[in-house]
């Protein structure tokens, strides 16, 4: 697959990397090279636990208390 990537420059000249169709998707890097190895790496991170979530039914993570 591939997705659109957005990069932009933040004022503290780090630039951001996120992919807009991913909700939550996104890193950050010193340079576009780092930002686009890591967002390579967060697309995968993002994708599995979008998986695991279906997976789950949405339930993993969640904390109801002890009984």
């Amino acid at each position: 697959m591939s997705y659109t990537v957005l990069i932009e420059q933040d004022k503290d000249e780090m630039y951001i990397a996120r992919v807009p169709d991913i909700p939550g998707c996104y890193t950050q890097g010193k340079t576009v090279e780092q930002a686009m190895e890591r967002i390579k790496e967060a697309i995968q991170v993002c994708l599995e636990a979008e998986e695991l979530e279906d997976i789950t039914g949405g339930t993993m993570g969640r904390f109801d208390g002890v009984k």
